[in-house]
């Protein structure tokens, strides 16, 4: 690839991350004032400003190879669905607590082995991020696995609707470990890693804390839904920026 086409490929990958923090963002904060308890409302919103703050630092600097007066905000609130790249998991709706929860275990155990992955990247500006986000994300995964054993191995109640909610969403974590050109090219230039080469590690992981849960493994089947990466989104995706956009879109150069 030329170093043009390089470019544009590390500019799609900086918001495939950022996309990632910024959607997860806006569906933890859609808990606000609602969560199953006060102390794990709380917990729900400092993990949604956690990701909104590593989502600014990507989207910024996603910006800057962009040029052209982008910056975060009109990243965030100026694209259409199909101009997002974020994974299809982190975009489906709450639902009940326990769907909230596998989403976020799911996600939280990828997030944690890719930010340790670019600390090592060639890219410094992306390598400083991880070394940032790294600490929070590391934190997000031991909060959420400890909840999985809680919940999981708790009332009979608590069980079925976690294990049900881990058949429901496990399809969507073979987008996970899907690459495409994107991931090739960076992985070539030393900038990023193969989503596959995470997958055995993720997999023990995920598998040794559903067993403590006394929850059952998903089976595969057969149905995996991808294409979030490449801007092919659901009407989830849709309603989720109707809401989050509106008001920037509504009035346009509007400040506080």
């Amino acid at each position: 690839m030329t170093a043009t086409r390089t470019d544009a490929a590390r500019t799609d990958y900086l918001l495939r991350f950022g996309d990632n923090a910024l959607i997860l963002s806006q569906r933890l904060s859609e808990w606000c004032g609602k969560g199953p308890a006060l102390e794990e409302d709380m917990a729900l919103t400092n993990t949604a400003l956690d990701l909104l703050g590593q989502a600014r630092l990507w989207l910024s600097l996603a910006a800057e190879a962009i040029g052209d007066g982008a910056d975060e905000d009109t990243l965030a609130y100026l694209r259409d669905d199909c101009g997002f790249r974020n994974l299809l998991l982190v975009e489906q709706p709450n639902g009940a607590y326990a769907d909230t929860l596998a989403r976020q275990f799911l996600f939280d155990a990828w997030s944690s082995l890719a930010l340790r992955r670019l600390l090592a990247s060639s890219d410094a500006a992306i390598a400083a991020i991880a070394e940032k986000a790294i600490k929070e994300a590391s934190y997000h995964l031991r909060r959420s696995s400890d909840l999985v054993v809680r919940l999981g191995d708790g009332t009979e109640r608590s069980h079925a609707l976690l294990q049900a909610a881990f058949e429901r969403l496990w399809p969507y974590h073979h987008e996970l470990f899907i690459g495409d050109a994107v991931d090739a090219e960076m992985t070539a230039a030393g900038i990023g890693f193969d989503p596959a080469s995470l997958r055995d590690e993720w997999l023990a992981y995920v598998r040794e804390v559903l067993a403590e849960a006394t929850l059952r493994l998903p089976k595969d089947s057969g149905w995996t839904p991808k294409g979030g990466k490449q801007g092919l989104h659901g009407e989830h995706l849709s309603r989720l920026l109707a809401e989050m956009q509106v008001l920037p879109r509504s009035h346009p150069g509007a400040r506080w």
